[in-house]
């Protein structure tokens, strides 16, 4: 998903920047082909939304717009990427079959965001609604009192520590020790928080589940810098 951080805010979606009306889209179509597909009834939808079946009603049938807030409120319920409803492309983008796409990313690119806890570098980033999120993450926080609030998003995470040496702590287990070539598989609905354990740099590649914009937003509330392309740990190795 090609979004920018406007003004320090986590989870603007392109194409508000790009002009369209401000916090306002007609995701109906997408919503309908989303329901049919599962097989929900616009009941099972309201229930799992909390919006109302003549709101929903309306919103499939382009009667109402939306602000961001029930947007993402629609995302995080049904599991759809935000961009989707924005880009009327989840009914294609998830029906079966091979869909040819595919995206190289070379050593150092992908999109690059700073964080207090992490500095994440997202490859892929422009293929839209991906059902793997794959991170490559560089820790800051070296004890859970520095991290702060455990983080909590959708779906299941595989992590494998590319680097150095890392603390996994969650809200059900025991912190779990991990070093370079260990990896883990979990639930990353349960509270959870990397921490680095080692001295030097400590990373990790991070594969998850959730939307991309969910991910982006549980993790970083609000990011302390966003760019393009080149992994921080990889140009403090070339300086050094």
């Amino acid at each position: 998903m090609a979004a920018k951080f406007e003004s320090g805010r986590a989870g603007a979606p392109a194409p508000l920047a790009a002009g369209a009306p401000a916090s306002v889209a007609k995701p109906g179509a997408v919503l309908k082909a989303l329901r049919r597909r599962q097989g929900w009834t616009l009941a099972e939808v309201s229930r799992r939304t909390g919006l109302p079946l003549s709101t929903l009603s309306k919103i499939e049938n382009d009667k109402m717009s939306l602000t961001f807030d029930k947007l993402s409120r629609l995302s995080s319920s049904l599991e759809v990427d935000i961009s989707a409803l924005f880009n009327g492309e989840a009914g294609e983008a998830a029906s079966p079959g091979a869909s040819g796409r595919r995206s190289v990313t070379r050593a150092g690119e992908g999109k690059a965001i700073e964080t207090q806890n992490y500095s994440h570098l997202y490859p892929a980033w422009e293929l839209l609604n991906k059902r793997i999120i794959p991170i490559v993450a560089e820790l800051h926080a070296r004890s859970l009192a520095e991290f702060g609030e455990l983080v909590r998003h959708p779906g299941e995470e595989y992590a494998y520590v590319l680097e150095g040496e890392v603390d996994l702590y969650t809200s059900l287990y025991a912190p779990v020790r991990l070093k370079t070539g260990d990896s883990i598989y979990f639930d990353s609905g349960m509270g959870h928080a990397y921490i680095a354990a080692a001295a030097g740099p400590c990373r990790v590649l991070s594969l998850c589940s959730a939307p991309e914009m969910q991910l982006i937003a549980a993790s970083s509330g609000r990011p302390r810098g966003e760019g393009p392309r080149r992994a921080p740990a990889a140009a403090r190795k070339k300086r050094a």
